[in-house]
């Protein structure tokens, strides 16, 4: 039974991925029909007045529906729609780094409540002023990898820190990774690959103060990726520490094979470079700058507050433009 309704949810899934072409398919279809009916109709007296209203009005639309078909028609990218690791990091700034990391955060915590996915944090580690060391978060729900991976990369701020007594505009950074997240089929460990440590979580102090060995640190040997998990059961830490370490190794899998694929490519978005500055968050004059599509928007509070979407939709947009432009070559 249980395998009958695998196949049932498998066969769900690929009806989902292929109905969009399909229906764009039929739309195209239908318009190319219409137009040849309304070509026809030129030629009857009683129908020809009709025929000149409607054929430019049909003729107007064919290269919208060829491009919504030619859309439809690229090649998915086979993660989009799985839940997503966020991973977040303070870069050059000490503090002030720390604090937008952060704000940066909270922006996407609101961003995913606004499309009521659940975003849940696995690993933070706070600064005395309330900052972030670094922080990993797990966002499941409808496409996330698809809304979510070109926010990849360094985003930098300039602004007044509140750490700054002199009022002077500083300019710190913080580095963002969204993963797909693995499935086991993905990715199979070798139990010899790996070193297990349990630690001694931190508490939050007075009543958490005493604290038990159940932090859990996981060393992939062959790579030296090193992963931890600080929830209070040993076992679920395993669990957490395993689906990340899974994550981070297929996502470095994708890397490879992306920038192989890419290396003769101009185009940078989407590409995943972490190390590249995509983004510029300036406080006082209230702007946001994409660098890579040089977008810029004068709404930042409206975007620390998760308003992301014009923003991700010019990135796909982009995307979708340079893979069509491939397409045509």
């Amino acid at each position: 039974m249980a395998e009958g309704t695998g196949d049932i949810a498998a066969l769900g899934k690929e009806y989902a991925e292929i109905r969009p072409v399909v229906e764009q398919i039929t739309a195209y279809r239908t318009l190319l029909e219409d137009i040849a009916e309304a070509e026809a109709m030129m030629d009857d007296p009683d129908m020809r007045e009709l025929a000149e209203e409607e054929l430019p009005v049909l003729r107007s639309a064919l290269p919208e529906a060829e491009r919504a078909l030619q859309l439809a028609l690229l090649p998915k990218d086979a993660a989009d729609a799985r839940p997503a690791m966020l991973e977040i990091r303070p870069g050059t700034g000490g503090e002030e780094a720390a604090l937008f990391a952060g704000d940066l955060l909270r922006m996407y915590q609101r961003f995913s409540e606004a499309r009521g996915w659940k975003f849940e944090i696995i690993e933070e580690q706070a600064t005395e002023l309330g900052g972030i060391k670094e922080v990993v978060a797990h966002i499941t729900g409808q496409n996330v990898f698809a809304r979510l991976k070109f926010e990849s990369g360094v985003h930098r701020v300039q602004r007044v820190p509140a750490t700054e007594s002199g009022g002077r505009i500083h300019t710190s950074a913080a580095t963002v990774a969204v993963l797909p997240e693995a499935e086991d089929v993905d990715i199979k460990i070798d139990p010899n690959d790996i070193r297990i440590d349990t630690m001694r979580s931190s508490g939050a102090g007075g009543q958490h103060v005493n604290t038990t060995d159940s932090a859990v640190r996981i060393t992939h040997l062959p790579t030296g990726i090193v992963v931890t998990s600080s929830e209070k059961s040993q076992h679920r830490n395993r669990e957490i520490a395993m689906q990340v370490l899974r994550t981070r190794l297929f996502d470095a899998e994708r890397q490879k094979i992306d920038s192989e694929r890419s290396a003769d490519r101009k185009s940078q978005v989407g590409s995943g470079d972490r190390s590249e500055r995509i983004r510029t968050y300036n406080f006082p004059q209230g702007r946001m700058t994409d660098h890579r599509i040089n977008l810029t928007l004068y709404k930042l509070d409206q975007v620390m507050q998760g308003d992301l979407d014009e923003i991700i939709d010019a990135l796909t947009a982009d995307a979708q433009a340079a893979a069509l432009a491939e397409m045509a070559e």
